[in-house]
């Protein structure tokens, strides 16, 4: 076991786009959101506790029963909306308010003020301009510090990767992580040869950064499990 919790505790998360007001686009962008979330509700319906739904024009938020697919989830939004860029605070913790299914929105407690948290944490790393900016952050309470900083520090590790990825790197990693099939598949479909798809995986070192995402979706899937 990874962690340890008195009492079961809830995933809340909650996305917020980074500079929205500057899109040029934002209202399509919006939609694209609203669009991905309904597919995220609807593919993950067994263990959201309260679906995902807008709740500012640039802020999402949803509450998850457990962490089993809390990475995954992340990652699909974050790969759907690319090239806007998406910063996502993960809260552990208690709800303390009654949970409306329909919507991850009236909810109150301990989950969400640490989902809130990590955002903030993220806000002013940016502002700090530090040189490596993480965009997903883990906060939680009581006695799993230890785990939180782990955690964290492999999504810094995982952010200083995909900074140094190429276009083409970007499109073939994340082609590879959302079909998780061969890399034949992968030319056909993005139109390139093989001995490409090969190159672009080895230089942005994807299956190392595969088996970090992998270990961290492995340990947070023992929350609420």
């Amino acid at each position: 076991m990874y962690f340890f919790f008195y009492e079961e505790p809830l995933i809340a998360i909650i996305g917020d786009i980074r500079k929205s007001r500057l899109l040029p686009e934002r209202k399509e962008v919006q939609d694209k959101l609203k669009m991905v979330l309904d597919e995220i509700n609807l593919k993950y319906e067994g263990d959201i506790s309260a679906k995902f739904l807008i709740t500012l024009g640039d802020e999402f938020q949803g509450l998850l029963s457990n962490g089993k697919y809390a990475l995954k989830i992340i990652q699909e939004i974050r790969m759907q909306l690319c090239p806007t860029e998406v910063r996502f605070g993960i809260g552990v913790g208690k709800i303390t308010t009654e949970i409306n299914t329909d919507m991850a929105l009236g909810a109150d407690g301990p989950g969400y003020y640490n989902a809130r948290d990590a955002i903030e944490i993220l806000k002013k790393n940016e502002k700090k301009n530090k040189a490596v900016l993480s965009d997903i952050r883990l906060a939680m309470e009581g006695e799993n510090v230890t785990q939180m900083l782990l955690v964290n520090t492999i999504f810094e590790l995982m952010k200083s990767m995909e900074q140094t990825w190429t276009g083409r790197q970007k499109e073939v990693i994340w082609d590879m992580l959302k079909n998780q099939d061969n890399q034949n598949n992968v030319a056909n479909r993005l139109g390139i040869s093989q001995s490409s798809v090969q190159k672009s995986l080895a230089k942005g070192h994807y299956y190392v950064y595969e088996n970090a995402m992998k270990n961290v979706a492995g340990i947070l899937g023992e929350i609420g499990a």
